[in-house]
């Protein structure tokens, strides 16, 4: 009696919006000021102690396998508990919950196999045409997420002011948007490495049909075996999957493989006050192995590396209009990911996507755009930013 009356008052504290919760013993109750506008079913009881302690895995689990189901808007559910202050759904020390992770070459590889290649069907499904993963930049409020992901490849490369017939290296390249960019409109000759067959296979398929071979080149191989120099870098939703333990690496590796004045620009997920560590459902479920540093953590280690930080943009509102442009087109797919993959599959992803969306819209996660240099100081870089956006003009 005593734990069923700890676990109403836990819910009636979680948000700072009104909610309304029926439990599994089919009593129902409301918490809050105003009418409710979302409501939480418990179809059956979640031990207190597991609740408590892990919340996001257990929940998260709950919700995949149907024990929970949110009637109404599931982010604003999710952003409402990031505002609450002392909310026991967000107020979690995740990290001491999970051992320490290893990011050897094979288990990164591991890593994001299990992440991308799910298939390039599955993607193909919400993603857009141009197959990008990642914070798209939304240079109008009505930009179409396709014209907003190219946005994004064209603000990154404009920033880097990168000259015709010059070599990039793209870290992480995904299903190879950024280097089709890079060469059929800056004239660049691209590089791109990533440990993903599906993401390999597919970028392979796109260079001969686009008649780009002798100009972009894709390698099935890790970061860490680069051994070449490049006038640029660029690396998009990369470091948040290196681990801990390697962002050092990392940085430094951006360092060693520039040529002397070479530009980077990284982008990623951080968090601007504490870093969102590991969260145990998304390694669990989604993405195993992955750490979001906070800008501290990265500004550090950029330090390290010897590379100078000539910009830092923050792009927090246009990953959150991204993910949910992403879950309004999964949404409406929903039934073939579910034939495909099965319902507790196509629940998990539906979470995925708005609970990445509201730690956006709460703010405690943002994605950051750093713009490094290697010395020697002369850059070659103008002196205002206003350069960046001229082409967007």
């Amino acid at each position: 009696m005593l734990e069923k009356t700890v676990y109403r008052q836990l819910l009636s504290r979680a948000f700072d919006i009104p909610i309304k919760v029926t439990y599994w013993d089919g009593k129902t109750e409301s918490y809050g000021t105003g009418t409710p506008e979302v409501k939480i079913n418990l179809k059956q009881e979640i031990p207190l102690k597991a609740m408590t302690s892990q919340p996001t895995l257990v929940l998260g689990e709950a919700y995949m396998n149907g024990v929970i189901d949110v009637i109404g808007n599931l982010q604003e559910l999710i952003a409402s508990a990031y505002r609450q202050a002392g909310s026991f759904l967000t107020n979690n020390p995740f990290l001491k919950h999970l051992p320490k992770i290893s990011h050897s070459e094979k288990e990164s590889k591991q890593d994001v196999q299990h992440h991308y290649d799910i298939g390039n069907d599955f993607y193909q499904l919400w993603l857009g045409k141009t197959m990008t993963y990642s914070c798209a930049y939304f240079e109008h409020p009505d930009d179409s997420l396709d014209q907003a992901q190219l946005n994004k490849v064209r603000h990154i490369l404009n920033k880097l002011k990168p000259e015709p017939g010059k070599k990039l290296l793209d870290i992480g390249s995904g299903w190879g948007t950024l280097l089709f960019v890079a060469a059929e409109e800056f004239g660049l000759e691209a590089t791109g490495v990533t440990l993903s067959k599906e993401q390999y296979q597919y970028t392979q398929q796109k260079i001969k049909e686009k008649g780009l071979a002798g100009k972009v080149t894709v390698l099935l191989t890790d970061y860490r075996e680069i051994k070449k120099t490049y006038d640029y870098v660029t690396s998009v939703g990369m470091f948040e999957h290196v681990g801990q333990e390697n962002l050092a690496l990392y940085f430094k590796k951006v360092q060693e493989v520039l040529v002397p004045n070479g530009r980077a620009l990284i982008h990623g997920i951080t968090g601007q006050h504490q870093g969102a560590g590991v969260d145990p459902f998304i390694n669990q479920y989604i993405f195993p192995g992955g750490y979001i540093p906070n800008v501290a953590e990265n500004l550090t280690h950029i330090m390290n590396a010897n590379l100078q930080l000539a910009d830092l943009e923050p792009l927090r509102r246009h990953y959150q209009k991204t993910l949910e442009i992403w879950y309004t087109n999964y949404t409406a797919v929903i039934d073939q990911v579910q034939e495909k993959y099965g319902e507790p599959f196509a629940r998990m992803w539906s979470l995925y996507l708005q609970a990445c969306a509201a730690s956006f819209e709460a703010g405690n996660i943002d994605v950051m755009q750093y713009l490094l240099t290697k010395a020697p100081s002369g850059t070659g870089l103008p002196l205002t930013r206003k350069y960046m956006y001229q082409l967007e003009d």
